[in-house]
């Protein structure tokens, strides 16, 4: 599979590996197929249990029907995935799950946000997700469609960043708040918008997001004309969110810097891993992959 990288030997290129030729058995670069079929796209991923060498990740799915799978647990080891555990579902049954980050400081607890802006405080265990609680997002705009929810660490103080997609005119708005886990309180929302140069047709501006620690925002931005595709996909630096003083500032770049390019996969899911970032994909019917590097 063709992955186009875009920019200079900066830090930030560390994100994003280049791919390597095709092999008989799925290499830490490949697109590695974790589930097939329509209800087998991931929508989000949080790494569980380390950041780190072998590790599991939860991921969830914007199913909606009764039945479906709505997360799941994958084991990464040594650059491959090597096992997909459906979880079961306890408490507050979720609709079209868009997102999930995991809570800093708070082992094995994760916030899943579905994208109608409900938000869910859940515990993941070896077999099950049990929710502990559940908070709407700070109103946004009327029409919003949230795909991508990240935290963060800051300067000591937790943050929260969420997106509204966008579609093809309407550019994504990209949200930011303090945010107080125990209780389940966003703080005063900034809210700023995105436009991904690239893809340019079928385009949703923020398909997933996450947050690192110095502030920085990294974006997928995916093309989805239908079921069958084809897709496109592209990952940006698309800003930063930083606290200035007891302030809270959001800046969005107006050319935002390429990482890379994807075609043929939607890429919808996005977390860091092992100094790189693990990325996942809804391909509708053609089901859903992760790719990740060291």
């Amino acid at each position: 599979m063709r992955t186009t990288l875009v920019g200079t030997t900066s830090l930030l290129l560390a994100l994003v590996l280049p791919s390597t030729a095709p092999a008989a058995a799925p290499g830490p670069n490949d697109w590695q197929l974790v589930g097939e079929g329509i209800t087998s796209g991931i929508s989000g991923i949080a790494v569980a249990d380390c950041e780190r060498g072998p590790a599991d990740a939860i991921i969830v799915r914007d199913n909606k029907k009764p039945g479906e799978n709505r997360a799941a647990r994958v084991s990464l080891r040594h650059g491959r995935v090597t096992h997909v555990q459906p979880l079961n579902w306890n408490g507050d049954f979720p609709v079209d799950l868009e997102a999930i980050d995991s809570i800093p400081s708070s082992p094995g607890e994760f916030v899943a946000l579905a994208s109608s802006g409900r938000a869910f405080h859940i515990q993941a265990e070896r077999h099950a997700v049990t929710v502990l609680g559940a908070v709407s997002l700070p109103h946004g705009a009327d029409g919003d469609n949230y795909e991508g929810f990240a935290l963060a660490s800051i300067a000591g103080r937790l943050v929260a960043v969420w997106a509204d997609r966008g579609q093809d005119d309407r550019p994504a708005t990209v949200y930011a708040a303090e945010f107080d886990a125990q209780h389940l309180r966003f703080g005063t929302p900034q809210s700023q918008p995105f436009r991904a140069p690239f893809p340019t047709a079928h385009v949703r501006h923020a398909s997933d997001l996450k947050v690192f620690g110095d502030g920085r925002i990294v974006v997928s931005s995916a093309s989805d004309p239908g079921d069958d595709g084809p897709f496109e996909s592209a990952i940006y630096v698309a800003g930063t969110v930083r606290l200035d003083g007891d302030a809270l500032r959001l800046t969005t770049e107006r050319a935002p810097k390429k990482l890379a390019e994807f075609p043929s996969h939607k890429v919808e899911a996005l977390t860091a891993y092992d100094h790189g970032l693990l990325l996942g994909t809804d391909d509708e019917n053609a089901g859903g992959s992760l790719r990740f590097g060291s």
